[in-house]
């Protein structure tokens, strides 16, 4: 058994819109100034709090972090797919791989709830298991996430790779001991990426031959 675990947000879901307007409305509601859309960018991949932290400011009090957490998630979890949208390619990534019999997860640091709801309206033919953020399943880079798709799919970790758009990817790749395939298109600098990763995919034609590569598919 071969398997591919994939970040979600800057990876094979272009989220980011959503994410800002998501974001905006909770600080307009909690009286805090608004950020633009490239401060946002900025400010995702390591789950929705952290988001919200930095998006207010990291010396605002817990309680308001929580209050303004809680209107972003009601919000978010009603408006999530309005402007969001799959990669140009990844469909075609996805159907090349459920052709050679790899297997395709999910690991996200999106709240659990949002990532089976996004993985299901846009990706549930191709999809064997996803998992973001739970009580059970802390927060990449901690490779609890990784694990539990491996074990579910009855996967060893030299038949796995780990693809994502951020340091907090490969930082996940290194802990759980599998290799990490960094895509550009995301959210992180593509600089910072090619200074942190051999493995740099800059469209999904490049995805697929690295994948190929390192599972000698």
């Amino acid at each position: 058994m071969k398997c591919t675990i994939f970040d979600l947000d800057g990876t094979i879901l272009y989220t980011l819109e959503d994410l800002y307007i998501a974001t905006n409305y909770a600080l307009e509601i909690c009286g805090y100034k608004t950020r633009n859309i490239e401060q946002i960018k900025s400010f995702v991949g390591n789950g929705v709090a952290k988001l919200i932290e930095r998006a207010i400011g990291e010396d605002c009090a817990p309680e308001e972090k929580q209050k303004c957490l809680h209107i972003f998630k009601n919000y978010y979890s009603k408006n999530a797919q309005n402007n969001t949208k799959p990669y140009k390619g990844i469909i075609e990534v996805f159907q090349y791989l459920q052709n050679k019999n790899v297997k395709i997860a999910v690991n996200s640091n999106k709240y659990n709830i949002a990532v089976k709801k996004l993985c299901k309206k846009y990706f549930s033919t191709y999809i064997s298991y996803a998992i973001g953020e739970s009580d059970n399943c802390p927060k990449k880079p901690d490779p609890t996430g990784v694990n539990i798709i491996l074990k579910h799919l009855g996967c060893n970790k030299e038949n796995a790779v780990y693809i994502g758009d951020s340091l907090v990817d490969i930082q996940t790749a290194k802990n759980a001991k599998i290799p990490c395939i960094s895509v550009s298109w995301g959210y992180c600098n593509r600089n910072i990426l090619y200074e942190n990763n051999n493995y740099i995919a800059d469209n999904t034609t490049s995805l697929i031959d690295k994948i190929n590569y390192i599972l000698n598919l």
